[in-house]
């Protein structure tokens, strides 16, 4: 299962958010979004768990907890549907 994690503080590195999912089961990936410029995080990143209720346990143990004196908003990633994106509309 892909998991959101977002309002991270700017300062959390790749390594102490793999370590808060850890506890919870088996990490397949773990992504901190950077800001290609500054370098800095963006405040939000994507954990992969392949067992979904280990992942379902981590999400409501984790969303609205406190992370290094932050109120943390973790769920599933909601996939997108396939359509019509991307293609002109109107009478092109």
């Amino acid at each position: 299962m892909d998991i959101y994690v977002g309002q991270l503080p700017y300062n959390v590195n790749e390594s102490e958010l793999k370590e808060l999912f850890t506890e919870f089961g088996e990490l397949g990936s773990v992504k901190l979004i950077m800001d290609h410029y500054s370098g800095r995080s963006k405040g939000f990143g994507f954990i992969e768990m392949p067992n979904n209720s280990e992942a379902d346990v981590a999400i409501k143990a984790l969303n609205k907890s406190t992370f290094k004196g932050r109120e943390i908003k973790v769920n599933q990633v909601q996939q997108q549907k396939k359509g019509k994106r991307g293609k002109r509309q109107g009478g092109y």
